[in-house]
């Protein structure tokens, strides 16, 4: 009796284990499945992910590389670079003249407008791009004294260069206009701005003043020029005139 209660509890213990190991399997099995799923999860996210990253690579090189806007880049770059050439290689024709043209006590009034056309370039920088800035040349090259030394070299400088100064430069109708003309031997400038409300500081020394110029023109040609400067309609106007055929007459009469 004893020997089959003995027996029953081996079975009874042998069901046991295996019905633990059945459970720890199954556990093993559900653990592993969940893994899996975790895994299959991870790497789906992963997925997602990588293609994420990888359509935002190839949207900024596709942006970086779009044919348009590489081209409107380089443009920009191009203005920029061809603007500060440009600029550069007019300060250089001013400098040079300044530096050796100026020295002679007179040049030609093609050599001074030339110089003028170069400075008024460098003041445009100053300006938008929109402003209205009008130049004009009405040249008669056929006659003889324009390319004769007879005009007092920086001449022309202390119109333009007020114009740039005193301008009013924001409102929608400001300008510059500048007018060269060489006809009947006969040199003529002429600078209208629309005037500034803002008032400009003084400064002691800036270049060659009104009054130099006034001086200068009188030691120069005495009674053959005429300088008028007025107002109208808030617009400021300065009109130089030289008889350059009087004061070469004069000059011969004189015998210089």
């Amino acid at each position: 009796m004893n020997q089959i209660q003995d027996n029953s509890s081996v079975i009874y213990m042998f069901l046991a284990i295996i019905l633990i190991l059945i459970i720890a399997l199954c556990y093993v099995i559900y653990r592993l499945i969940q893994s899996g799923k975790a895994k299959e999860n991870v790497e789906e996210k992963f997925s997602l992910l990588e293609m994420k990253v990888n359509n935002l690579q190839l949207e900024t090189l596709e942006s970086k590389l779009n044919p348009h806007l590489f081209k409107n880049i380089l443009n920009s770059i191009q203005s920029h670079a061809y603007q500060t050439y440009f600029a550069l290689d007019k300060l250089a024709n001013v400098l040079d003249y300044i530096l050796y043209e100026s020295q002679k006590k007179f040049v030609s009034p093609k050599e001074e407008i030339e110089f003028a056309l170069n400075l008024i370039e460098i003041n445009k920088i100053k300006v938008s791009p929109l402003f209205e800035l009008k130049v004009k040349t009405k040249i008669n090259e056929g006659e003889i004294l324009y390319e004769q030394q007879l005009l007092a070299p920086l001449i022309s400088i202390d119109l333009i260069e007020n114009a740039f100064k005193h301008a009013d430069l924001q409102s929608a109708d400001a300008f510059i206009s500048v007018l060269f003309e060489f006809k009947d031997n006969c040199f003529f400038l002429t600078v209208s701005n629309k005037i500034s409300d803002k008032k400009i500081l003084k400064k002691e020394r800036s270049g060659i003043g009104a009054t130099t110029l006034e001086q200068r023109l009188k030691i120069i040609y005495k009674n053959q020029f005429k300088l008028d400067k007025f107002v109208e309609n808030d617009i400021y106007i300065a009109h130089l005139k030289i008889n350059l055929l009087e004061y070469k007459t004069q000059m011969l009469a004189a015998g210089r």
